[in-house]
């Protein structure tokens, strides 16, 4: 059995997203110990549990210390499966965050796998469904991985109520050399439920401004709804970066649309291939595609180590970092080819 130690780097929740996901698609059982071991409310939360969950629902898996507050968990999966799947977080626990923990694995099936993932599309902490949807999902086409995304719902915090829909083919991944993408035109989303337009334009118009006082041109469409959730946000990208906002109560729509657009431009102007978002992102997708895959990044974080620790107990080192030139180099062990 595989042992993680939950502490290790940034020491949350993406250390046992990477492990359970990598234990579905090896078959490797594997024990996270020290689970967010660090953090003000040790173990489990609901948003853990729930992706551990989904897991375990795709693997047929055995799991022991499925629980919130459990600090240690064991996971034995069986066999993979495809099909229809729902998930229902129960909060606005975040859908993207379920998606990292089923997506890889789910490559691997025998059959087409459907999610319907009910929880949070735009919450804090985590990616929100549009940067998922045209900048991972961008990446994760360059490796030859089959996935499509639809958002029915948008859930926002506290309410959540989101749905999302994806379809996951199966797939044989190859290694991919990533270049800096020339950047034409800058797009984006910005959204709101249950609230006036003139939010959702507010945000775009801050947006744009900024975006064009530097020289960029950007096409931000508006998106109003009447969803089950209040609230509102932006997401901009431009081939593998991106930048995003939520609204907040009191915060003015004008400041949610800075944010964002402040946030790309920092990312471009870095002149590297990826955002530090999807540097961590892509990682173990990667990791078991046939080939050597490389990129630049903005920023080698401690996201990207953590990963790279769990990549290494599965794996081996097929993760390098060139620390100067901000360089990751991954050389897959063709396990989904």
């Amino acid at each position: 059995m595989i042992r993680i130690d939950g502490s290790y780097g940034e020491g949350g929740g993406q250390i046992l997203r990477t492990a359970v996901a990598l234990s579905c698609l090896t078959g490797e059982a594997v024990e996270v110990y020290n689970i967010r071991a660090n953090r003000p409310k040790p173990g489990l939360a609901m948003q853990h549990l729930k992706g551990i969950e989904a897991a375990k629902l795709i693997s047929d898996a055995d799991v022991e210390g499925l629980k919130i507050g459990s600090t240690r968990v064991v996971f034995r999966p069986r066999k993979l499966n495809g099909g229809k799947f729902r998930i229902d977080i129960g909060t606005a626990g975040s859908v993207t965050l379920i998606l990292q923990t089923v997506l890889l694995p789910s490559l691997a099936a025998e059959k087409e796998s459907f999610f319907e993932i009910k929880g949070g599309t735009d919450v804090k902490w985590s990616p929100p469904v549009d940067y998922v949807s045209n900048v991972t999902l961008k990446a994760l086409s360059a490796l030859k991985a089959g996935v499509k995304i639809d958002v029915l719902a948008r859930g926002y915090y506290p309410k959540g109520g989101g749905v999302v829909r994806v379809s996951v083919s199966p797939s044989k991944l190859e290694g991919f050399e990533f270049s800096e993408f020339d950047c034409d035109i800058i797009k984006g989303i910005s959204h709101c439920s249950n609230l006036p337009a003139h939010v959702a334009e507010r945000q775009a118009k801050a947006a744009k401004e900024v975006l064009e006082s530097r020289g960029y041109n950007a096409e931000i469409s508006c998106e109003v709804r009447r969803d089950f959730s209040t609230g509102s946000g932006i997401t901009l990208w431009c081939g593998y970066k991106g930048g995003s906002a939520l609204g907040e109560r009191g915060k003015r729509a004008e400041i949610v649309g800075e944010e964002a657009a402040q946030m790309l431009l920092k990312e471009m102007e870095s002149k590297a291939c990826f955002d530090v978002h999807l540097a961590d992102q892509i990682m173990p997708f990667a990791a078991v595609a046939r080939g050597e895959t490389r990129y630049t990044t903005s920023e080698i974080s401690l996201h990207q180590r953590s990963n790279a620790y769990v990549i290494r107990q599965f794996l081996g080192d097929v993760v390098e970092f060139d620390e100067a030139k901000k360089e990751v180099v991954i050389r897959g062990k063709g396990l989904l080819s």
